[in-house]
């Protein structure tokens, strides 16, 4: 597996952890990645969200369009990755509750 711990990388993140306001976010990642790969990454986060809401895959593919595989990709690492959507999500959680 390669290792996605390198320079390049840490300055990508320390970019996106520069950005201040959600059009700052836009105007960077329009910038940096194609509308399919943001429209990709974004569905990814949805999908996230509603294997935790606790939604089936075929209810998660009608809402979002995503294929089966990228439904199991994502269950995958929520249930055995790194902790990343966990994070996320508690944070999204947090804050939705705080309005």
């Amino acid at each position: 597996m390669e290792n996605i711990h390198t320079k390049d990388v840490d300055d990508l993140f320390d970019a996106i952890l520069s950005l201040k306001t959600r059009e700052e976010c836009y105007m960077f990642f329009e910038d940096l990645c194609t509308i399919n790969e943001i429209i990709s990454l974004s569905q990814r986060l949805s999908v996230a969200k509603k294997l935790d809401e606790g939604k089936t895959f075929s209810v998660i593919t009608a809402e979002t369009g995503a294929s089966s595989a990228t439904i199991g990709r994502v269950n995958k690492c929520l249930s055995y990755g790194t902790g990343g959507y966990r994070k996320v999500l508690d944070k999204i959680k947090a804050k939705e509750g705080n309005k």
